[in-house]
């Protein structure tokens, strides 16, 4: 059931970034680090924000926002997932991966009040495929996903699969983009160019 308080926005930021060439928060796209847009737009969105990263994550300042450092090992999305369940106090988080530049408020939003019904998650779905690096995960997702990551060997669509959320058809692909190589962000500076 839903939480009477609105969930905590959660960036997820704990990934080495290999691919890209490493610090991907701080990755310039368009004049500005990466992370600055998923941040901005769940700023927009909810009230309380935080970062979820590891010690040695390389950040930009961001005044005034909550930054969680979760455990060294393993590296993979469930352990900021659920660090920071442990941390919101009872609420629900609505993370999104510091490497998303298209979200939109209104997505936010429009996961953030969904009813998840008796599901411990509302999980957007696009063109079939789970889309767990933008989700809403309430408390009592944290003992399934908590299990997973200490493992930490199977992939993250799997694990919140295995949650059984409330699923979100949500049709706009773009909103769902992810900057992982050097392709992905020149990709992104050409959508962004006419801005």
């Amino acid at each position: 059931m839903r939480s009477s308080q609105p969930p905590v926005g959660v960036i997820l930021a704990g990934g080495l970034g290999r691919r890209l060439g490493g610090a991907k928060a701080t990755a310039q796209l368009h004049g500005r680090p990466l992370i600055c847009y998923p941040l901005g737009v769940l700023g927009s969105a909810l009230a309380d924000l935080a970062i979820v990263a590891k010690r040695d994550t390389e950040l930009p300042s961001h005044p005034g926002v909550a930054v969680w450092i979760e455990p060294t090992t393993p590296r993979h999305p469930l352990v900021g997932i659920v660090h920071a369940l442990g941390l919101a106090d009872g609420r629900g988080v609505l993370v999104c991966a510091a490497d998303m530049p298209f979200v939109t408020a209104e997505l936010v939003t429009r996961i953030a009040t969904t009813d998840p019904e008796e599901a411990p998650a509302v999980v957007p779905i696009c063109d079939g495929e789970l889309q767990p690096l933008l989700a809403l995960y309430l408390p009592s997702a944290a003992a399934a996903l908590g299990r997973g990551a200490l493992d930490a060997t199977r992939p993250l669509r799997e694990e919140v699969a295995g949650l059984r959320p409330r699923l979100l058809e949500i049709a706009d692909r773009d909103a769902f983009f992810n900057v992982n190589t050097p392709d992905d962000l020149r990709r992104a500076e050409a959508i962004l160019e006419p801005l």
